[in-house]
This record gives C-alpha cells, sequence and structure tokens, in this order.
C-alpha cells in the first residue's frame, strides 16, 4: 500500500484520510495537495509515485498568470472597461476597436484561434501570435456568446502586459510575485530546477472515443484544425522543453501544489505585501460569464480569466476563483473561507479538466475548516 507522507494541522485528519482510502485503494494513484487557511498551511501532504516533484498542470497556468493581470489593475496600469485598442492599437483591426479589456479576458471576444487554426509557435513567441490575433476578424460577435481561448487568453495576456508595461508577463511575476514569496511554482523553469521536473505521466487511453473529423471551434482553438492526435498535449502543454522554458501563460506552468497554494494565498492577502488590493480580487472573480460555452460545448463560467464554482463544477464556495487543467490539476483561493488550494494529480484524468478527487478534498477541506473555526 502506497503511504501518505506530510503535515496535517488538527482538525483536518479528514482530508489526509481520503487520500489514504484512495492510495490503498489504487496503488497507481498518486498527488499531491496542500491547503493553505488563514495563512498557514493546514494541509501538506504527498503520495505515489513522482508525487515529490514539480511537474506542469495545464490550464492552471492561467490562473497564476492572471495574478500579473491584478498587479497591473490594482495599479492603475490597466482598466477592465478600457478598449483593448487604447493599450494596442493594431488589435482594432477587422472589426474590434470596442473590445474591452473585460470582454477579452473573460473569454467573449470570439477570438479563440485565427481562420487557420493556432500554431504552438504562436504561444512560445507570443509576439508572433498576438499579430496574427489583432489581424482576425472575431469568430462570433464579440459579447454576444462566451467561449474558452484555451491557448489564445495566454498570448493575449502577454501581449497586453507588454503594451502596458513594456515588461514580458513572465519577468513581472518573477520579480514581483514569485521570488519576493518564495513561491514554489514557475512560468520559466529555470534550469536549476530543470532536474525536479516529471512530466505528468499520460491517462490511459479511451479505446472507445472515435477519431471524427478535426474540423470543429474546439480543434480550432486547440491547434488540431485538419490534424490527427490531441496537439495540445504534444506541443502547447508542459511536456514540450521549450514551453517549460517560456513558461507560456495558457499551459505552460511549473510547478508544486504547495506552490500553487502559497501563490492563492497570497491573493487572500497573506505571504508577504499583498498582490493586489482585495477589491481589485473581488471585481475579477465576479461572475462574468455562465452557461454553454461555445468551444467546448459545456457548462462553464468565468470571472476576468479565473474560472468560478457553478454547480456543474462545484470546486469552491461562490466567492472563490481559480482554474482547473487539462491533466487534472486545480487550484483556487476561497475568501468565504480564508482558504487556499493546490491540487496536481501525477496521472492526468479522463476526460480532461479538473479530477473529481479535487472537488471532493476541496470540500472535507471547507468542512475541516469551518468546524475547526478558522
Amino acid at each position: 500500500m502506497t503511504s501518505v507522507h506530510g503535515q496535517v494541522r488538527a482538525g483536518f485528519e479528514p482530508v489526509r484520510e481520503r487520500v489514504a482510502e484512495w492510495s490503498a485503494a489504487d496503488p497507481d494513484y498518486g498527488a499531491q495537495l496542500c491547503v493553505y487557511v488563514g495563512g498557514e498551511a493546514a494541509v501538506d501532504v504527498v503520495c505515489g509515485p513522482g508525487a515529490h516533484a514539480i511537474t506542469g498542470v495545464y490550464s492552471v497556468t492561467k490562473g497564476v498568470a492572471a495574478t500579473v493581470i491584478a498587479l497591473l489593475l490594482g495599479e492603475g496600469d490597466l482598466e477592465l472597461d478600457r478598449a483593448v485598442a487604447h493599450y494596442w492599437p493594431e488589435f482594432a483591426a477587422a472589426g474590434k476597436s470596442d473590445i474591452t479589456v473585460r470582454q477579452l479576458l473573460s473569454h467573449q471576444a470570439g477570438l479563440p484561434a485565427t481562420d487557420d487554426g493556432i500554431r504552438p509557435e504562436d504561444a512560445i513567441d507570443s509576439r508572433a501570435g498576438a499579430e496574427r490575433l489583432a489581424r482576425q476578424r472575431p469568430l462570433w460577435r464579440p459579447g454576444s456568446a462566451f467561449g474558452y481561448h484555451g491557448i489564445t487568453i495566454g498570448i493575449l495576456m502577454e501581449e497586453l502586459v507588454r503594451r502596458v508595461c513594456g515588461a514580458e508577463l513572465q519577468d513581472l511575476y518573477e520579480s514581483r510575485i514569485r521570488a519576493p514569496r518564495d513561491i514554489d511554482f514557475f512560468l520559466g523553469l529555470p534550469d536549476d530546477q530543470s532536474a525536479r521536473y516529471v512530466d505528468p505521466r499520460p491517462a490511459p487511453l479511451d479505446e472507445a472515443a472515435a477519431p471524427g473529423p478535426h474540423d470543429d471551434l474546439a480543434a480550432a482553438a486547440f491547434g488540431r484544425l485538419g490534424r490527427e492526435g490531441d496537439a495540445i498535449l504534444a506541443g502547447f502543454g508542459p511536456h514540450s522543453a521549450q514551453v517549460r522554458r517560456r513558461g507560456t501563460s495558457a499551459a505552460g506552468g511549473v510547478g508544486s501544489a504547495r506552490g500553487l497554494a502559497r501563490l492563492y494565498a497570497a491573493t487572500l492577502g497573506h505571504v508577504g505585501d499583498p498582490i493586489g488590493p482585495r477589491d481589485t480580487f473581488a471585481e475579477m472573480s465576479q461572475v462574468h460569464v455562465r452557461g454553454r460555452d461555445i468551444v467546448l460545448d459545456a457548462s462553464l463560467a468565468f470571472g476576468v480569466v479565473f474560472m468560478k464554482p457553478h454547480l456543474d463544477m462545484p470546486f469552491a464556495s461562490f466567492r472563490a476563483y481559480g482554474h482547473d487543467g487539462a491533466g487534472g490539476a486545480l487550484a483556487f483561493a476561497d475568501p468565504l473561507h480564508d482558504l487556499a488550494f493546490g491540487y496536481i494529480p501525477t496521472r492526468m484524468t479522463t476526460p480532461g479538466g479538473v479530477d473529481a478527487r479535487a472537488i471532493v478534498l476541496s470540500r472535507i477541506a471547507r468542512e475541516c475548516a469551518a468546524r475547526s473555526g478558522v
């Protein structure tokens, strides 16, 4: 039986016990879990093979990159209700002059891809990707619907940061957010950390899945237009050394569950100086869109970049904000419980998106926090 290693605060033993149950039932199960409550680690445990490593978390990266957007909003350098073209004049092409930063960063702009798809090199060299997106006519009327900009929201965030302050999003994250708080999560994996890295283990193949044509909006948004295979895993995710070194804002972040929980604890005003005012995170975490996502054809809810809990994905309280990832990882802050949560399974889950076990662990952790009065 695989044992569970780490520490839990008194009152949070049920969280570790649930992880131990899953580990006993499935020796292949492995995960990292860290929960901060009130600015201190209440749960910090690992189990299974490779659980002590740092690894890639795919779209959980988006929530990490969103902290840089919060930094700029809080300092008044960026305004959500300004037109994107105010900061990025070339973006006004092809009928996009009225799209606001708020619409752009809540998946409403109609730019999940270009007419001929989206390429890994567009994310790795996001200046080139931004030029292509600036020329693109929206794929739906902005504001009329929302659809997950799975790769392009990273490109768009990075270009906005360049236009606002002339710096790379990754550099601001490193100098203003990560390094001062000793957060074990990287946007751009440094050479001196590379020996700690282990690839996420792939999910078991779904033999029942039919290949089908690759010509829908989701295929375009994830770089599979007209091709077989799941190119997001090979070209856009952390399995690619180029993506890890760059730390692409959509899917290239690398780190530990401890690092993710510590980062989100910092958004709650713990762990060093506040990243931004509480009002900034409150506004970013308002529900901006909710319903059927027209790219993924699934029920989703978003604030500004951040995912929001809802009845079909009850990962935390109604006030929480965070993001899941294709491999099953989940990270969020929950101001209602003053709780920050990071979870990374060592084997990717099927289907993509949050591992259902993370939602169970979040519920148990919140119950423990309520009983403990913290």
